[in-house]
């Protein structure tokens, strides 16, 4: 088959990696003939450019910029992406019949792009639904419910999914909410497609080796390193995950290690520094190859959402955490399904977002029995390579 992919989040350049990657990887290695249209922001100060990346056809449109920026410059761009994405797509990709269009949230302004290749090629469409678009805005209150600019966005959304033949939740609790809040939909085409990877082989390294590792990244020898990387922006409940940091200054052994970027990655940072709290670090976006390094030294995976979400978010770093066998504490809202899979899957710790006594406690728990963070991090492995591989989602997406 040919597969068109529409996303924002293909990372560029030699061995970047993401679950969007690795899942049109499978599909290359299915025998599929796969193409991906992408953004690149403007801030990179390069034009459209269409090449071969790992034997998939990569095109990469210059877009506005939509991440780490502001509300007003993100929403323009989000806007103008659908016709941009159009006309790359008419210009690069003319003479070819896609059997099939996945496409990825956010955003949710896809929908004239999909619209114009299923109806020009009769293809299948596939929504990844990875972000529920503007309710997430109306949770953190970026965007008043019922404005012209949430119906101008809700109309969006409701189109985006009427025209997906099928659409794969994140988990069941979004599946749930989806079919909840748009009764118009055929609760046939919704399903279960969680976030995947194609995990690496388990590292094991020698005591020397990690104390190498630690000394190149200047992580303390003897200290339960706590590691988060991904987004630091309104999402993450910038707030609690101060007061929790905070709260953990005086906690021996323990070691903060924020790794990011984002909207509050620069208020994040100097509210650090202007505590200056000894076992905390916060550093800019690394390489994926240096962050592997870290996840292969760290002890526990750190997971933060605001406690106001309504929807239920399901971050993709877990996967990550789960890759190199570490347990997961997190603390989240009460919406998300995290917390039960958490539980279910027997491999991490979670907490309210807003219960700072909760989080310490947990925080003391990981920190004092390392049997445990053990045997949670084998659990987690196990856990990513029996749910969570991108064999999977493949299976899930082509079954139709």
């Amino acid at each position: 088959m040919k597969i068109l992919f529409l996303t924002l989040a293909y990372p560029e350049g030699e061995n970047a990696k993401n679950l969007y990657v690795d899942l049109m990887q499978e599909f290359k290695n299915r025998n599929n003939e796969v193409y991906v249209v992408c953004q690149r922001e403007k801030r990179y100060g390069k034009e459209t450019e269409m090449k071969l990346e790992s034997g998939i056809h990569v095109l990469r449109v210059k877009t506005g910029n939509v991440t780490k920026t502001g509300f007003i410059e993100k929403g323009i761009s989000t806007l103008m992406i659908e016709s941009q994405f159009i006309q790359a797509i008419k210009i690069h990709y003319q003479n070819i019949k896609f059997d099939l269009v996945m496409y990825s949230t956010p955003p949710i302004t896809f929908v004239k792009a999909v619209e114009y290749i299923q109806k020009r090629d009769g293809s299948k469409t596939y929504l990844l639904l990875k972000d529920i678009f503007p309710q997430n805005a109306v949770d953190l209150g970026i965007i008043r419910e019922k404005s012209l600019l949430w119906r101008y966005f809700r109309n969006k959304e409701k189109r985006l999914y009427a025209i997906s033949d099928n659409i794969g939740c994140m988990s069941n609790a979004n599946v749930e909410y989806v079919m909840k809040h748009n009764n118009e939909i055929d609760k046939k085409k919704i399903e279960v497609c969680p976030n995947s990877i194609k995990p690496i082989d388990r590292l094991n390294l020698s005591l020397n080796e990690k104390k190498q590792l630690r000394t190149k990244y200047n992580i303390p020898q003897d200290s339960v390193v706590y590691v988060y990387g991904g987004n630091l922006g309104k999402p993450q409940g910038i707030d609690f995950l101060l007061q929790a940091l905070e709260a953990c200054s005086k906690l021996e052994h323990v070691y903060f290690l924020i790794v990011g970027s984002g909207t509050e990655f620069d208020r994040l940072r100097n509210e650090i520094d202007a505590n200056s709290q000894s076992n905390v670090r916060i550093e800019r976006y690394m390489p994926k190859n240096e962050f592997d390094e870290v996840l292969s030294v760290s002890d526990v995976g750190l997971v933060f959402l605001d406690a106001r979400f309504t929807i239920p978010n399901f971050p993709s770093r877990i996967n990550s955490y789960m890759e190199f066998g570490l347990p997961i504490l997190a603390a989240t809202d009460s919406n998300t399904d995290v917390k039960e899979m958490l539980i279910h899957a027997e491999c991490g710790l979670w907490s309210k977002s807003g219960d700072v006594e909760s989080f310490i406690m947990n925080v003391e728990k990981l920190n004092t029995q390392e049997g445990l963070r053990i045997k949670m991090g084998t659990n987690a492995r196990r856990y990513l390579e029996a749910n969570f591989t991108v064999e999977k989602t493949y299976e899930i997406i082509i079954s139709h």
